[in-house]
């Protein structure tokens, strides 16, 4: 973990947009990580820039076709980031076995090394243990990492009154060597637009 902060510290132009889902309309026992990484897939849909690796030797960006996303698991022993293959062609079902397969593993410390590697894509459920927003820190060669905090209930305006509903916040931080700020900006919205659909 040291090599990949001080690799990121030294490469990354990291930059963090903060936003909120309102996610009032989801059932009551819906499952934050599969909707977040459906809502990656839709953001990646909308705007495939932030599915890219950058060499920053050669100056390139390469954007990715599929989506393996790293899912970083906080555990007593410290930080482990498996992945899961291709989950913009997964159904929710079999992502959720696979979710509860690695992170068994994980849980094990019996995970191979070549179950996490590849991704194209980070994300950070940090909200499981605390805070609102981060500044996610983006590992090369990926663009983009997106954390999300803890659920919270909040006063919001529906047709001119209050009332409360349940917002989710969302932390986005991209490559600024790779990455626009439109770039991101569309990714987010999208990423936004999807969680906020009633499922």
């Amino acid at each position: 973990m040291a090599h990949n902060m001080a690799l990121a510290h030294a490469e990354i132009v990291p930059v963090t947009l903060n936003d909120d889902a309102d996610i009032q309309s989801w059932t009551k026992n819906g499952d934050v990580t599969l909707r977040l990484i459906r809502a990656i897939a839709a953001g990646s849909r909308a705007e495939p820039a932030l599915n890219a690796w950058y060499d920053s030797h050669a100056t390139g960006r390469r954007l990715l076709e599929k989506i393996h996303l790293a899912i970083a698991v906080d555990t007593d022993k410290g930080l482990f980031v498996p992945v899961l293959h291709d989950v913009g062609n997964r159904s929710e079902d079999d992502l959720r076995g696979a979710l509860e397969r690695v992170k068994e593993k994980v849980r094990q410390r019996s995970i191979p090394p070549e179950e996490m590697r590849g991704y194209t894509f980070t994300l950070s459920n940090f909200g499981t243990i605390a805070d609102r927003y981060a500044s996610p820190i983006v590992l090369p060669p990926t663009v983009a990492i997106l954390g999300a905090g803890v659920v919270r209930d909040e006063v919001v305006a529906v047709n001119g009154q209050p009332t409360v509903h349940k917002i989710l916040p969302l932390s986005l931080t991209f490559d600024h060597r790779a990455v626009t700020g439109g770039e991101a900006g569309r990714f987010l919205a999208a990423v936004i637009s999807d969680l906020q659909m009633a499922v």
